[in-house]
């Protein structure tokens, strides 16, 4: 059965008093519209971007098909310079291409050392940097990172969550967002941070049956809108024409919860991998137990973390 989307609130003109007293504390996401986001809107045309920051190059993954999956890895790395990439990137059909003339490009700008550096649009594209005025509805200090990203049309990037709050500025383009709620992680299948279900529109049912239990939120962005995502919230981004875009991420959490080897604003906070692995130990010593003693025990861990750990507000 054919579960209808929940549209995403769209709000104009919110101001960062605004946001921070009625919106944030809610934890949903939200389009904000009608923001100052600097002149990158009106500017960033393909031939000004290619200028911009010239033939440095940039590692890209290239997809032969329009679904990207990270749990398969079913498109490749490669390295282009930025001016090629961008102007590869807007054409529908390639002269030049890795795999097939109808290839897929995206770009997620990482650090210079991707082991150590977080992604910040202001040292790795410092020139187009100046067009961006990113809204500071979050102090200065929990800044995390600032994630340049650009897509073909058609590409779809798997479902995933993240451990921080970020903003989606759509810059240029249009994107499609599906998103879940991380309380309907049950019903995604996950792999990590990812889910394996990889066509949300066209779920395989017999496969994924639990899927129709999740709650569908979904939005277009057009250019120049602002979707706020809350850490954990689940989402699926389909570029609906060639884009580009800038995530940033802040802590809202005390900086010491975050795993400082995290540049990607994705390991689950310190205190919930701990919980994991005590948790994986305890499955491990039931395994020493007959397997309807192993049963009796195993539900009651679980009556126990309801109880104890399970939120009952829910919306």
């Amino acid at each position: 059965r054919e579960r209808v989307a929940v549209a995403v609130e769209r709000l104009h003109g919110v101001t960062r008093e605004r946001f921070l007293r009625d919106i944030y504390p809610r934890r949903k996401p939200v389009v904000l519209t009608g923001l100052e986001l600097g002149t990158c809107t009106t500017k960033w045309t393909t031939d000004y971007l290619s200028q911009a920051e010239g033939s440095k190059e940039v590692k890209i993954h290239v997809s032969a098909v329009p679904q990207m999956d990270f749990l398969s890895k079913n498109f490749v790395y490669r390295t282009l310079p930025f001016d090629v990439f961008v102007q590869r990137a807007a054409e529908v059909k390639h002269k030049e291409y890795f795999l097939t003339e109808d290839e897929k490009y995206y770009l997620r700008s990482v650090g210079e050392d991707v082991r150590k550096d977080i992604a910040d649009i202001r040292k790795q594209f410092p020139i187009l940097a100046e067009d961006v005025h990113i809204p500071e509805y979050f102090e200065k200090e929990q800044f995390f990172s600032s994630v340049f990203r650009i897509s073909s049309a058609g590409l779809q990037l798997w479902t995933h969550y993240d451990v921080m709050d970020n903003f989606l500025i759509q810059v240029t383009g249009k994107k499609r967002v599906v998103l879940y709620s991380p309380r309907d992680a049950p019903y995604l299948y996950l792999s990590g941070t990812k889910s394996e279900v990889l066509d949300v529109d066209n779920p395989d049912l017999e496969k994924y049956p639990l899927f129709v239990k999740a709650k569908r939120y979904q939005c277009v962005l057009e250019a120049g809108d602002v979707l706020f995502i809350p850490a954990l919230w689940f989402h699926n981004v389909l570029s609906e024409e060639f884009g580009v875009a800038l995530n940033v991420f802040w802590k809202h959490l005390p900086a010491e919860s975050y795993d400082k080897t995290d540049t990607y604003g994705n390991k689950d906070p310190m205190a919930a991998s701990r919980a994991i692995q005590i948790l994986d130990r305890a499955l491990k010593t039931l395994e020493e137990l007959p397997e309807e003693y192993r049963d009796f025990y195993a539900r009651r861990m679980v009556l126990r973390i309801q109880e104890k750990a399970y939120r009952n507000d829910y919306g």
